[in-house]
């Protein structure tokens, strides 16, 4: 039983890591090139830091929405036959 919880929460993990790490690292490369050009122009607009961060990652989102939502179905199937066999069906 301890083992099943343990695979349960490290594919419920891994599964998380899975979805969330392109969209956090296209916002944290956008971030990073909005920045580095604030610092070589001396721009110091707060909207200018925000807005493109938000942009890019909402476009990723929209490419990258179909295999997200496969992902989550992948691991909901997987979880549905994992209760299947926990409970001895």
């Amino acid at each position: 039983m301890e083992q099943f919880l343990l695979d349960t929460a490290r594919d419920a993990l891994l599964t998380t890591l899975k979805i969330a790490v392109p969209i956090l690292m296209i916002g944290l490369i956008v971030g990073l090139a909005v920045s580095i050009f604030q610092a070589t122009t001396q721009i110091q607009e707060q909207s200018l830091h925000f807005v493109p961060k938000i942009l890019a990652m909402l476009i990723a989102m929209l490419i990258l929405g179909s295999w997200m939502l496969t992902v989550m179905k992948e691991f909901t199937l997987r979880m549905y036959e994992s209760m299947l066999r926990f409970i001895g069906m």
